[in-house]
């Protein structure tokens, strides 16, 4: 059996050239490589999911440039922390007399005082600050520290990266490679990572372990037996942060209101952060519910500042009354299959130029050419309301939006075909 460091850590590779994934920033002639050789790199956001590379990234960014290199976790460090880090840099103490590179896992979780005292050093230089998230940094990191930063999005591990790296395990580490393995079926692999390289290496070693020997065929089987037995409780910050989340939403989308309050529960009882939880609340309002419950949207709304302001442990009896509600509510995703159809045809077709009469006519020149003419003010006409065409003449007659069949939506249908008749015959 391995011994010492997990055969993630193990495996963390030391140099751009051995780093696998993120060919869209960090592949020959990206620009974040070209800002790491050419020693020009700013403080920088990374963003992406778990077990992508993050930190492994910034460690072989202060690597490469020769940097004095220094971490703080945002869990346990305050802004104390940061202050004797940024003191250690001016008086060139620890970081010596090159301009060190300060790492911060999981930023997000700064409060705005602990991002207020970042800023000062990263706008003149003393550090240069490189912040790993799974979250959106729009939301999570302050706008004057965002403004100084460059954001890299990191994404999931495509399967020939995670192929790559089971072989490269395998062909390299002094433990693996003394076994003779084969990987008969690879897919329970796969799909167990789900894009984490962390998570699949973790579970590539486990089932290595338990199957045990120095002959070992591993199958999809096996794979998916050996981790049910030995699966994780939940943590907050480890593999099964997301594989919760997702059956949290799955539970609510699917109106099942004891199975989201359970896993509501999993999550507050793992310690996870409130607001995440009421943040993918205001989401799912939108793309689950939509127009078959307006309110649902209100309600999340509420619920995510109601708990902004209250906290745990009485913020989960609101996010209880939310998740029951939205579960038990009409669902229609109409409203985001709509977007992102009308997004798709924006991408096919390009930028089709705006109707002559939909356009602003702010000056007598674009007047004279045509510029809002015959437009008709709708609130001038019965039930404000004029029949005119409002998309481009290339998208004439293009529906992206289909009501979907409840109640709410079903009024809608009538209410545009009467309006429309068959433009809006659905």
């Amino acid at each position: 059996m391995s011994n010492g460091a997990p055969l993630a850590e193990r495996m963390r590779p030391t140099s751009l050239d051995n780093y696998i994934g993120q060919k869209h920033i960090v592949g020959q002639g990206a620009i974040m490589r070209n800002a790491i050789e050419s020693n020009l790199l700013p403080s920088i956001i990374l963003w992406g999911p778990p077990g992508v590379g993050k930190t492994t990234l910034a460690n072989i960014i202060a690597h490469q440039l020769k940097r004095p290199f220094y971490a703080l976790s945002a869990i346990n460090s305050g802004v104390k922390d940061i202050r004797d880090v940024i003191d250690k840099a001016k008086s060139n103490g620890l970081f010596g007399q090159s301009n060190p590179i300060l790492f911060i896992d999981e930023i997000h979780r700064f409060s705005k005082s602990q991002q207020d005292s970042l800023l000062g050093a990263v706008e003149k230089g003393t550090i240069t600050l490189i912040g790993a998230t799974t979250e959106n940094p729009s939301f999570e990191v302050i706008s004057a520290l965002l403004s100084r930063c460059q954001i890299y999005i990191l994404k999931h591990l495509e399967k020939s990266d995670l192929l790559e790296m089971l072989e490269l395990a395998m062909k390299t580490d002094s433990f693996l490679k003394t076994k003779n393995i084969t990987i008969l079926e690879n897919e329970s692999l796969l799909r167990l990572s789900g894009g984490d390289g962390r998570k699949l290496l973790n579970v590539f070693e486990l089932v290595v372990n338990v199957i045990g020997g120095d002959t070992i065929v591993i199958t999809n089987e096996q794979v998916t037996k050996i981790v049910q037995q030995n699966i994780s409780s939940y943590d907050k910050s480890g593999e099964n942060h997301y594989d919760i989340i997702s059956a949290f939403i799955k539970s609510i989308r699917g109106s099942d209101p004891n199975a989201a309050v359970y896993w509501l529960a999993r999550m507050i009882e793992g310690g996870e952060d409130p607001l995440f939880i009421a943040r993918r609340l205001v989401i799912l309002a939108s793309e689950d519910i939509g127009n078959a419950n307006p309110t649902a949207l209100v309600i999340a709304n509420n619920c995510f500042q109601a708990v902004n302001v209250i906290g745990f442990p009485e913020s989960r009896i609101i996010l209880s009354q939310a998740v029951t509600y939205f579960a038990a509510s009409a669902k229609s995703n109409a409203a985001y299959m709509a977007i992102n159809a009308a997004i798709e045809a924006v991408k096919t077709i390009g930028d089709l130029p705006v109707p002559l009469h939909l356009r602003n006519a702010p000056t007598k020149l674009m007047k004279e050419i045509g510029y809002g003419a015959d437009y008709k003010y709708s609130h001038s006409y019965t039930n404000n309301f004029s029949k005119q065409e409002y998309l481009p003449d290339e998208l004439a007659g293009s529906k992206f939006y289909d009501p979907g069949n409840n109640a709410r939506e079903n009024e809608m249908k009538e209410y545009l075909k009467k309006l429309w008749g068959d433009k809006y015959n659905y």
